[in-house]
């Protein structure tokens, strides 16, 4: 093997190994919140999915059940939402906390956040339900667009932006457009 070759070969290898790290990094820190949302969140969560969709004024989290006959999880599902719309309400981000950690992206923003700063809509959708955040303060929104990215990255496949899943044609159930 020549020099060029073998240090096109380094350079492979030495890429892989950061990416093969993050992943198991990921891959770890999915587990620790999947087994810490099962802790709060009342319906099964690898049986639904979380769509995250970033607005202009905030955005909307959907969470949906991944088979549309499953209808034990739908209304624990959209108990969930309207327990944490109420929470959220009153400036209560404990559960997000308990999950995904206090140091959640976009977190102690939300925390800090006057009452009704951000307002906070529950809507039932076809197999499951959906809350839409909105708020005029750009850096709330900011903070719900971090809180959201972080919730798609710990989530793992259990969650996934709403841009991405429109865009690329993924359909999930009451995942249509609002």
């Amino acid at each position: 093997m020549n020099a060029t070759a073998l240090l096109a070969v380094a350079v492979v290898a030495a890429g892989l190994n950061t990416p093969l790290q993050a992943l198991a990094a990921d891959a770890g820190r999915q587990a620790e919140v999947a087994a810490r949302g099962a802790e709060v969140m009342p319906f099964t969560v690898d049986g639904a999915i979380h769509i995250f969709t970033k607005s202009d004024h905030g955005g909307s989290q959907r969470v949906v059940v991944r088979d549309p006959s499953d209808k034990v999880q739908i209304p624990l599902i959209r108990a969930h939402l309207r327990k944490i719309q109420a929470d959220f309400g009153r400036g209560d981000f404990s559960a997000p906390a308990r999950i995904h950690g206090a140091d959640m992206p976009g977190l102690s923003q939300l925390r800090a956040a006057k009452p009704g700063r951000i307002s906070i809509a529950y809507r039932d959708v076809d197999g499951g339900g959906e809350l839409i955040y909105r708020s005029g303060n750009p850096k709330l929104v900011s903070a719900l667009h971090a809180w959201f990215d972080a919730q798609i990255s710990d989530h793992g496949v259990d969650a996934m932006d709403g841009h991405a899943a429109h865009h690329s044609g993924t359909v999930h159930p009451g995942s249509e457009s609002h």
